[in-house]
């Protein structure tokens, strides 16, 4: 029983470990510079889309997250908020479906957490009815922005819909499924 125990908060502190290393500050640094210049780089080659993106500035792994995005053919607009929570309740995203950051279209619609920017651009191209947006609740490793090592947990990119409900838009259940 005591083992089990030892086992038990060995992997949780392996856990904890790895989602601080994930979102260290460290990171946001050598992120922030990378996002303006990749954002301004992406606007001269390509129509980019606007994304306003609510996050902490603390946050290493929602830098890199903007990273992803301005690298696949977005342009992001950066906010820190002093009341992150109450951003997202204003756009409805239940707490049940929230992350760390949160980003938001011209149209409105929400994309809340580590989203992979494929699965944002056919959910625009689509626009479904009824909804507001696309979610991954938590931060699961190996996402988009979460990349420690080879690591990868698989996880769901939910439908947000108008009502509060959700359902499964995509599965993810290996790492190359999330880009283009």
């Amino acid at each position: 029983m005591l083992t089990q125990y030892k086992v038990f908060y060995g992997l949780l502190f392996l856990l904890a470990t790895t989602l601080i290393t994930a979102c260290s500050d460290k990171s946001l640094e050598t992120t922030t510079a990378r996002e303006s210049t990749t954002s301004n780089e992406q606007s001269k080659v390509t129509p980019s889309i606007q994304l306003n993106i609510y996050k902490s500035p603390s946050c290493g792994c929602c830098g890199k997250w903007v990273e992803h995005m301005t690298n696949n053919g977005f342009s992001a607009n950066i906010h820190h908020p002093d009341n992150l929570t109450s951003i997202k309740r204003e756009k409805g995203i239940g707490t049940q479906y929230q992350s760390c950051h949160t980003a938001v279209s011209k149209d409105g619609y929400v994309f809340e957490g580590h989203i992979p920017a494929k699965y944002i651009q056919q959910f625009l191209k689509e626009k479904p009815d009824n909804v507001i947006g696309l979610a991954v609740p938590a931060m699961p490793l190996g996402s988009p922005g979460m990349e420690v090592d080879d690591k990868f947990t698989p996880y769901q990119v939910l439908l947000l819909k108008k009502d509060g409900s959700s359902e499964i838009y995509a599965n993810i259940t290996t790492p190359g499924e999330q880009y283009q």
